[in-house]
């Protein structure tokens, strides 16, 4: 088994904010209705961006939200109930969001079915306690239709923010958290791999994250692969360090445009950035 391991300095999340930025959004969301042509319309009557109900009811178990495709020169509008079916439905399909599940106060699941590059992709995702997140969970699989096992992968993370919270909030001269609130598993045929974040706070208030990223072959294939992973440990070690201080560079660049609105000031700006993502200030 290879380990690569990288740390980044990062500027901090203030929980409260997040919190209440969070439970804005859900309530906006909860409080939305089904307009004309399938619309996502908000409590003042405005629709929200890129978000059309395709298929069954608004926030029901089911729910299919995407993006109508344009209709071909002289065929005429494409009707909602038929336009985004799904990824794979029709090549070139769009992508198309399924809700399984919107319960604010206990959890929030949608599925994301995508068709990229001869791949067809789905992507779960599963957010416990939405007002106030405690936990988000990803799952992730892939394969190309008659591509074989090779062409086949799968991978499931977790985000414990209570965990990640608690080890946040410890002194820094505390040692990290046993645990990392941040971890990732992926699986194809020829390797498995792990992802862990781990924060610890830095004595400016800031935030020092250390990425690890362990890597093994399976079955037979194990000798091969540590003979690989000899020869590609210098490209893999740059390749995490380049990932992860992007990551930093654009999470730091991100949380400096942050405007720290509270109450209804906060509402109305995620609303607005929710009907008009491209015009709108930052949050």
């Amino acid at each position: 088994m290879a380990r690569f391991a990288h740390t980044v300095t990062v500027a901090a999340l203030d929980r409260g904010w997040f919190e209440e930025a969070a439970g804005a959004l859900v309530d906006l969301l909860d409080a939305s209705r089904e307009g004309p042509g399938g619309s996502v319309v908000l409590t003042d009557g405005r629709p929200v961006e890129g978000l059309r109900l395709l298929k069954g009811r608004h926030l029901r178990p089911g729910a299919r939200y995407g993006e109508v495709p344009a209709a071909p020169e002289g065929a005429g509008e494409v009707p909602v109930e038929h336009a985004g079916a799904g990824a794979g439905d029709s090549p070139g399909a769009p992508q198309a969001v399924v809700l399984r599940t919107w319960r604010p106060s206990h959890s929030v699941e949608v599925e994301s079915l995508v068709e990229e590059d001869g791949m067809s992709l789905k992507v779960g995702l599963r957010l416990s306690e939405p007002r106030r997140p405690r936990a988000v969970e990803l799952s992730l699989s892939g394969q190309k239709p008659g591509g074989g096992s090779l062409y086949r992968f799968s991978g499931r993370g977790k985000a414990d923010l209570a965990a990640w919270w608690a080890a946040a909030d410890r002194l820094p001269s505390a040692p990290p958290a046993a645990r990392a609130p941040v971890s990732g598993r992926a699986v194809h045929r020829l390797a498995k791999a792990r992802l862990t974040l781990t924060p610890r706070p830095a004595e400016d208030g800031s935030w020092r994250i250390t990425v690890v990223l362990s890597v093994r072959g399976r079955w037979l294939l194990r000798p091969v692969g540590a003979v690989v992973l000899f020869f590609a440990r210098g490209p893999v070690e740059r390749g995490l360090r380049e990932a992860a201080e992007s990551a930093a560079e654009e999470w730091n660049t991100a949380l400096a445009e942050l405007t720290p609105l509270h109450g209804e000031a906060l509402r109305a700006e995620i609303a607005d950035a929710l009907v008009n993502p491209d015009g709108s200030t930052a949050l």
